[in-house]
């Protein structure tokens, strides 16, 4: 069930109390008149089927209550009542399968942001592959995946082409491309250090590396993996499973190629480096290919579901 929270002018709550009695799914209606101060007006609260969320959230937006007023959203994680129990039998479909868009697009907007903490994240993460690549350690290069926050913007890439939302694209494209130039400028220094102090050098990265050769040979597998966890994680992301994520992060071979390929253009390795980057970019391919296209079919199934 999820909880709403409504701020709305006072010559528009009748119509937006008439909105969700008449949206299955809904129950538990508290309108309390002139409660709200800021903006003025009424506060109307409910609880309505995760299922029936999206409907009854883009037909308030309808009425500009975004704009005139406010629509706030939380997860309840316990509800003992029989009318709630009720109105989860009477709305289409199933909760795990619906999907709210205007969530997930806030949420991937929100992910997608070029911000200080995003560039600290994907730079240290990078810097972590990098000593897992020279290493040779495949510990520290799924401890570098996990940390890189680099499926934000590539989830939100997909859900704005699903959305058509062009400046949410532009966000993305622009987080991705900077996250990963920073970072990777920031790894080749960092490698120029630690060759200067004798902890990397070019007989570490030149050696067979069994553990993590993968990185700067890309092949079909590769991208075969990368589909399957952009469809993972966007049915995480969907389904507010978030706990996949974790296992998302840890298949794909973005932030370690990124290092690969700054360590081995420090040390004029220019074959690992162009190795490591086609890895790179065919993993963000797959990753946003298949994004899109399990946001189409959920799209799709949801619609002919309902």
């Amino acid at each position: 069930m999820l909880h709403l929270r409504l701020i709305t002018p006072a010559d528009r709550t009748d119509a937006v109390v008439r909105l969700i009695e008449s949206t299955v799914g809904t129950t538990h209606l508290v309108v309390l008149p002139g409660a709200a101060r800021n903006p003025a007006g009424d506060v109307v609260m409910c609880d309505v089927a995760r299922e029936a969320g999206d409907e009854l959230i883009g037909a308030l937006r309808g009425l500009d209550l975004d704009k005139t007023g406010s629509i706030a959203v939380e997860n309840i994680d316990l509800s003992l009542s029989e009318r709630a129990d009720k109105a989860e039998d009477e709305a289409p479909g199933e909760g795990a399968d619906a999907v709210l868009w205007e969530h997930l697009t806030d949420a991937t907007h929100e992910e997608s942001t070029l911000s200080i903490t995003y560039l600290a994240f994907i730079t240290l993460a990078t810097m972590i592959a990098a000593c897992g690549v020279v290493l040779d350690n495949a510990i520290l290069i799924v401890g570098a995946m996990a940390v890189g926050p680099e499926f934000g913007p590539l989830a939100a890439f997909s859900t704005a082409i699903v959305r058509r939302r062009p400046r949410l694209a532009l966000r993305s494209l622009i987080a991705l491309l900077v996250g990963f130039a920073v970072a990777m400028v920031v790894t080749v220094g960092f490698s120029h250090f630690m060759d200067w102090v004798n902890l990397f050098s070019a007989e570490q990265l030149d050696a067979e590396r069994p553990n993590t050769n993968f990185i700067y040979r890309p092949d079909w597998f590769s991208f075969v993996v990368a589909v399957l966890a952009g469809c993972a994680g966007t049915l995480s992301l969907t389904s507010a499973k978030s706990g996949a994520l974790v296992g998302v992060a840890i298949s794909v071979t973005t932030v370690p190629a990124a290092a690969n390929a700054a360590v081995a253009f420090s040390f004029n390795e220019y074959k690992q480096a162009w190795g490591s980057t086609e890895q790179l970019l065919l993993n963000m391919l797959g990753i946003i290919l298949a994004g899109t296209l399990t946001l189409l079919a959920q799209k799709w199934l949801w619609r002919k579901q309902a």
